[in-house]
């Protein structure tokens, strides 16, 4: 789809249907409880973004932790800011946005669809081959646990080499 109707959507037909809910939601239970109802759903929307941001942030520490690269953790803390602008936008469709954002499994449907997306487009975005779009290289296969092995080595290894510039250095005569 190209950018600018995008945009044009975005920017002029998202407030009509907010102001197009609040006028009908006001005409039917009021311009005070409305206005209560706009506020209400902005604190309590971001105290449970809040919840679970930290909640995100600590699976993001744990899989890092492991040796794994946190992408789902990322792009649902993406979503999670996402979900946040759109609770603080005054207004029922972007309140509605916002509250589907913080259910958890729905979240990570869209950051699953998200990344699959990426790593297909990451896979065939690159240079062709000539040769048949076959690309030479070498993988191994590990398991999470293999790979925090392989990464703890790699960094006590880094530590030793650091140690070991650093007293060099600290020695007199070099």
């Amino acid at each position: 789809m190209p950018l600018f109707p995008l945009f044009l959507l975005l920017f002029i037909g998202v407030p009509l249907v907010e102001i197009y809910l609040l006028i009908e939601v006001g005409g039917v239970i009021g311009a005070l409880p409305t206005v209560f109802a706009v506020v209400f759903t902005a604190v309590l929307g971001i105290t449970l973004i809040r919840i679970q941001g930290f909640s995100t942030l600590q699976k993001a520490q744990s899989s890092m932790n492991q040796g794994v690269v946190p992408a789902a953790e990322m792009i649902e803390g993406m979503m999670l800011l996402f979900a946040a602008l759109c609770l603080l936008i005054p207004g029922f469709f972007t309140d509605t946005v916002g509250f589907l954002l913080l259910i958890p499994p729905l979240r990570a449907l869209f950051a699953s669809k998200m990344i699959g997306s990426a790593v297909l487009k990451s896979r065939f975005s690159g240079q062709k081959s000539h040769q048949n779009d076959y690309f030479d290289g070498e993988y191994e296969d590990l398991t999470p646990e293999q790979q925090h092995e392989r990464n703890q080595e790699q960094l006590n290894h880094q530590h030793t080499f650091e140690g070991q510039v650093e007293s060099s250095k600290d020695e007199p005569g070099k």
